[in-house]
């Protein structure tokens, strides 16, 4: 079997960290088991692009129970976890090209590899694997039915090739079921990011300026979390709609030209392009502290940067120094990329337990009906979605209300008034 990690003889480690995560992640556990009976994905070649964590080796693990053939790749160069990719090649015989901190060239050639597999199904975090494909190995499309998608960026990416005509392949966007974007990016961004930040600094939150830039669902989370640990919070937006509801969340709202200059803490959560500039930069006090939580670094224009500044180092780990022309010190944390999986774990597994419920539940989805698809981007099944949150809750020990057979009429009626 052909992989390239680290350290092989970190499996045992990964292994324990994986059986931690198991813990909490119990609606995936359920598909598993059902997965190992009925095998709907038997003969099925994946290629999957995904962050390399402890709740990923959980879904390559189902999907394996379910038949399929799997190769995993990392979807950013600082996400992997070293031990988590030698425990699925050691214990679960699971191919894994990925090694945190890997340069471009490296992190393209292991997309490569796992493409080399000729996958049936495509499971992308960003839609690198689909660009690639499009881009460069055409010959590949003769074997592919169709893929799924997990985050904003990649969901982004993908309807701007179906808008263009130029997707060959029906790909379901995991990204916009409700049990994934509610609570990944909302509760598991929030916590992950600032987990991420605390550790690279170790500074305090609390009565602090913190700078939220982007107030999707990824925001949201963001701006609620640094709020409960104290920071008075600012949102930059572009959409006003989103402007007003952070406004009335009790968030000050400003441009981003008027936030630079007082935020200690700045962190991107947009999948747009250059949202903090040279100019922002150079505004910053000194000691500024920027981050990135979207899936890429160009969120932050890092050449723009480079260009006022005097000279640079490494003060902590995932914490490089700007020292500006200007006399400030501006600090960047993991290198602008996404800083919860760069400097800390990534999301709690009990919310990937939804997330990856869907990327199973979607891959299963998609062995079955890819082929009376077209090649567009479309929705998680709501029957699907529902599903697996009336799992989740059933895990976690909760009950809810059946509609009656009169609200049901009611429900369904028009001529029932006051």
């Amino acid at each position: 079997m052909k992989y390239d990690i680290k350290d092989i003889k970190l499996a045992r480690e990964g292994q324990l960290r994986i059986e931690w995560a198991a813990q909490n992640m119990p609606v995936l556990a359920l598909i598993q088991e059902r997965f190992e009976k009925e095998r709907p994905l038997e003969g099925i070649r994946m290629a999957a692009c995904l962050h390399v964590t402890t709740e990923t080796a959980q879904l390559m693990k189902t999907l394996k129970a379910g038949g399929a053939d799997v190769a995993l790749c990392a979807s950013n160069p600082l996400s992997t976890q070293d031990d988590v990719a030698a425990s699925l090649v050691e214990h679960d015989g699971i191919p894994v090209f990925a090694i945190k901190g890997e340069d471009n060239q490296t992190y393209y050639s292991h997309i490569e590899a796992v493409l080399d597999t000729k996958p049936h199904l495509t499971m992308d975090d960003g839609a690198d694997l689909v660009s690639v494909i499009h881009q460069e190995r055409n010959d590949l499309f003769e074997h592919i039915i169709g893929g799924t998608e997990e985050t904003t960026t990649g969901v982004i990416r993908l309807k701007a090739m179906a808008k263009d005509g130029v997707l060959k392949y029906p790909i379901v966007a995991v990204n916009d079921a409700d049990t994934k974007h509610l609570f990944d990016n909302r509760y598991g961004t929030g916590q992950s990011t600032v987990d991420g930040i605390i550790r690279a600094t170790n500074r305090l939150v609390a009565g602090s300026t913190f700078v939220v830039v982007g107030y999707g669902w990824c925001g949201r989370g963001l701006a609620m979390r640094a709020q409960g640990m104290g920071a008075r919070v600012i949102v930059t937006e572009i959409d006003p709609v989103r402007a007003l509801e952070a406004l009335m969340d009790g968030f000050a709202v400003m441009p981003m030209d008027q936030a630079a200059p007082v935020g200690d803490f700045f962190c991107t959560v947009t999948g747009n392009i250059h949202v903090i500039r040279k100019e922002h930069f150079a505004a910053m006090k000194d000691g500024a502290i920027v981050s990135n939580s979207g899936h890429f670094n160009v969120e932050l224009d890092l050449n723009g940067l480079e260009e006022i500044t005097k000279s640079k180092r490494d003060i902590r780990p995932f914490v490089v120094e700007h020292a500006l022309a200007s006399g400030t010190r501006v600090y960047v944390l993991g290198e602008g990329r996404l800083i919860n999986l760069a400097a800390a774990e990534g999301h709690p597994s009990s919310v990937m337990d939804m997330s990856f419920a869907n990327q199973a539940l979607s891959a299963e989805y998609m062995v079955k009906e890819a082929r009376n698809l077209d090649n567009a981007v479309y929705p998680v099944p709501r029957e699907m979605d529902q599903e697996i949150a009336r799992l989740k809750l059933a895990a976690e020990g909760a009950q809810i209300d059946v509609l009656t057979e009169e609200q049901e009429k009611y429900l369904n009626s028009w001529d029932m008034g006051t």
